[in-house]
């Protein structure tokens, strides 16, 4: 079960051909002494991936409008170019009818040799104003086919452009990946280090973003994949699972559930690098298999904070947030997660 990301895409096509290229501005990052330059760089380039990735879903969306935009416009021009062949079709018979009912001998002539010259004056009226107003028919068919002509290459050109800034944009999107790629192995690596000796490596103070959330409690990821739940089976935990597995790539940002004060911090055993929370109310919240930290022991932290980034360090066999909620700080009190969020209102 996933969560999608809040979209803010807009379908504006001005605007999103300005925000194509507004990728610049990525939230800077500062660290403690001892903070590994990866995790800055992992932060980072998420914060680039994530930008990247909304541009080129507006384009592709704004896109998808312009090309039917463009469809639109090919069909009300290809239906207008009908109708004008048909008016002159009309204008065409009506010229031969008037050939074959004596066009060519002037009306005088006409008028002496007729039995009747009344009815040949009136029909003659009513000839000049059907064919006056035949004409004024094809010149507004012709001003409607230049006006949709001209919108017709107005829409396939601005869908065009499009399409060439998103094939930009994929271009780009794949080189941040390729980059991340490598600054996640970086950063995991760093984090298998600091697990290794036991020991810690000094908090990385990212940039946080606005806390917009109004709720006391939120989940401990943004956007994720449940997997792993708790008290399932598995050979990797000697008893049975202990919490609730989020399944999130390497350097995701992970955020603080609640309000509360940071009572753990330690890089070593089966949880790797962890983090443990003390709420109201008596609860506690750990965060575990991480590969950097963004607080220390003993700070206050708010609900939504980054207090750190996602790993797989431990006992852990790929990249995910191993989130538990106990009633104690000790491991073996703990609740299930799913339904804890749930009474909650909260649904994972």
């Amino acid at each position: 079960m996933s969560r999608p990301p809040r979209s803010r895409s807009s379908l504006v096509v001005p605007a999103v051909l300005c925000a194509l290229v507004a990728l610049g501005g990525t939230p800077t990052l500062s660290q403690g002494a001892d903070g590994p330059e990866a995790s800055a760089e992992v932060a980072r380039l998420y914060k680039e991936a994530s930008d990247a990735t909304q541009h080129y879903e507006e384009g592709r969306k704004a896109a998808a409008l312009q090309k039917k935009e463009a469809q639109k416009a090919e069909r009300l021009l290809a239906q207008e170019r009908r109708e004008s062949a048909v008016l002159h079709d009309d204008l065409g018979r009506f010229a031969r009818a008037q050939y074959r009912s004596g066009g060519d001998v002037p009306v005088a002539a006409q008028m002496l040799l007729s039995d009747h010259p009344e009815e040949l004056m009136r029909g003659q009226r009513a000839a000049r104003q059907a064919d006056l107003a035949l004409d004024h028919a094809i010149g507004r068919s012709r001003r409607a086919e230049k006006k949709l002509e001209e919108g017709r290459r107005k829409a396939t050109a601005a869908w065009a452009s499009l399409e060439k800034r998103n094939a930009e944009l994929a271009g780009l999107k794949k080189t941040i990946a390729s980059k991340l790629q490598a600054a996640q192995a970086s950063l995991q690596g760093e984090a298998d280090q600091s697990v290794a000796a036991g020991q810690c490596r000094g908090a990385v103070r990212l940039d946080q973003p606005p806390i917009t959330t109004t709720r006391a409690w939120v989940t401990p990821v943004e956007t994720y994949e449940l997997s792993a739940g708790f008290d399932s089976a598995g050979a990797r935990w000697a008893h049975r699972h202990t919490g609730q597995d989020f399944a999130v790539g390497i350097g995701t940002p992970v955020r603080a559930a609640g309000d509360g004060r940071v009572v753990s911090v330690s890089c070593g055993g089966a949880f790797g690098i962890q983090i443990v929370v003390r709420h109201r109310g008596g609860y506690y919240t750990q965060y575990a298999h991480l590969s950097a930290l963004a607080v220390d022991q003993g700070e206050q932290v708010r609900a939504g904070q980054w207090i750190g980034l996602s790993g797989t360090t431990g006992n852990s066999t790929g990249p995910h947030l191993h989130f538990e909620v106990r009633l104690t700080p000790y491991l073996g009190s703990g609740v299930d997660p799913v339904g804890w969020f749930a009474e909650r209102g909260i649904p994972l």
